[in-house]
Parts: structure tokens; C-alpha cells; sequence
């Protein structure tokens, strides 16, 4: 790792040690039971000694939010275009889209499983639902934005619809809908976490999020322990999905700090 690259890291890792050194002192002094608040050194036994389960669980979480993800991205950019393109179907389906994150995903879990089953398929759904709507709102701003003068440039020349969208519009909504993809998938996370615990399921192992909520009442430190591989999880996705916007769209201006 490059100075400049250690550098930009040190600030966010010193942040983290110091909280974690402030809540080791805070369990260590009895202020809270260790039942509700485990120490981070039970956490870190817990993660070393059950990580065989953890981590089995884990995968399943970790295939639900990328597919779950790519429907939201399908979904999401498909919509938007359309939106786009016709302002009626932007009447029509905005309210619809705003009031789909209203929807308290427990109230319809049940309804997905009986429509299609105990599989993955409607724990799919609702993380779809949860993630698709920053990708169409960042996707529709960044359409709009395109710089009218080049519009009119290429309608002067004879481009058609297609072509103005494809070469005008499209490129200057990519890093929006990558933005919007990045949140997006900070939210999947917690998405899967409340699919799994909203939907019934079976197998052995039926994803992080319900085994955090079967160990929070008797196992505590795993239960804490499955919520930081949770967070580290999330923290890295969206770092590789910024990497992964520097080569798809690399002539949006970076924010002051980030890493080149």
C-alpha cells in the first residue's frame, strides 16, 4: 500500500479503534449486562470459535444481496429510462414507486411465500424493493441533466431519438445510477437482513440475518459478532462498486479526498 493509500486509511481506522476501545472499557466497567452489550473481545471469541456457522450463513446472505441487487438495478434503470422517455408513465409510476417504500415488508413476507415459496425467490423481491428506488431517482436526475446544448448539436445533425439517448443522455446518467447502484447496495445489506427475518424459510442454514436474530437472546456475542461481518461486508461492497465506477465512468469528477 502507497503512503498516499495509508494515509487515507488511518483517519477511519484510528476512528474504529478508539470506539472499539471505548466500548471495551464501557463493558468491562458494568455498565451494561453482557447479555445486552457484549465486550468486543467476547465478540472477536465469538466470531474465531462459531465462525464455521457464521459464516456458512453468510453465503446465503451474501447470494441474496447480489441478486437481489441485480434485480433492483434491472428494475430500477428499466424504470427510470421509461420514465424518462414518457412523461405520462412518470405521472403514473413515481407515486407508485415513493409509496413501495412505505410498504411494511412483514406485512407482505408471508404473501410472497405463499405466491412462490419457502426459496430464495421472495426474500429476492423484497430486497428488490427496498433497493431499487435509489437507483431510480439518481438514474432520472441524471438523464434530465444532459446538457441541452448537445441535444440540440445532434439534433442539428440528424440523430435520431435512439442515437441522442444512446450517445448524449446515457453517459451523462451513468455515474448517477452508479451512485445511486452504490447506495443501493449499502441498503441491500440490511435489506437481506429484513427479508430473511420477514419471510419464512427452510434449510440449514437460512442466512445471517435470521441466525443474528436467533443467537440476540442467547448467544449474544455471535449475534454481535454476525452484525460486524454484516457491516464489514456492506463497507467493502460499496468501496469495490466506487473502483468499479473509476472504469466505467471515468470522467466523473471525484470528491476532494478520495483516493485516486
Amino acid at each position: 500500500m502507497s503512503a498516499t493509500r495509508a494515509a487515507r486509511v488511518l483517519p477511519a481506522l484510528a476512528l474504529c479503534l478508539a470506539l472499539l476501545g471505548a466500548w471495551e472499557l464501557y463493558a468491562d466497567s458494568g455498565g451494561v449486562e453482557a447479555a445486552v452489550l457484549p465486550a468486543p473481545h467476547e465478540v472477536a471469541s465469538a466470531l474465531w470459535h462459531g465462525g464455521s456457522v457464521l459464516w456458512r450463513n453468510f453465503a446465503v446472505t451474501a447470494e441474496e444481496v447480489a441478486l437481489g441487487l441485480a434485480m433492483a438495478l434491472a428494475t430500477g434503470f428499466a424504470l427510470a429510462v421509461a420514465v424518462h422517455l414518457s412523461p405520462l408513465l412518470r405521472r403514473a409510476v413515481y407515486p407508485l414507486a415513493i409509496g413501495s417504500q412505505a410498504v411494511p415488508i412483514p406485512v407482505i413476507g408471508v404473501l410472497l411465500v405463499f405466491w412462490w415459496g419457502f426459496g430464495i425467490f421472495p426474500k429476492l423481491v423484497v430486497i428488490a424493493l427496498i433497493c431499487f428506488f435509489p437507483v431510480l431517482v439518481t438514474t432520472v436526475d441524471g438523464l434530465a441533466a444532459v446538457d441541452r446544448d448537445q441535444l440540440k448539436l445532434m439534433r442539428t445533425l440528424d440523430a435520431s431519438r435512439w442515437q441522442a439517448f444512446r450517445l448524449a443522455e446515457l453517459p451523462a446518467a451513468l455515474p448517477a445510477a452508479i451512485s445511486g447502484a452504490r447506495i443501493a447496495l449499502a441498503v441491500g445489506v440490511i435489506g437481506a437482513f429484513i427479508a430473511e427475518v420477514a419471510t419464512p424459510t427452510t434449510g440449514a442454514y437460512p442466512g445471517l440475518g435470521r441466525q443474528i436474530m436467533t443467537d440476540v437472546n442467547f448467544q449474544a456475542p455471535r449475534a454481535y459478532a454476525g452484525t460486524a461481518i454484516l457491516i464489514a461486508f456492506a463497507v467493502a461492497c460499496f468501496y469495490i462498486l466506487a473502483l468499479a465506477e473509476r472504469k466505467l465512468a471515468p470522467w466523473r469528477p471525484r470528491p476532494r479526498g478520495e483516493a485516486p
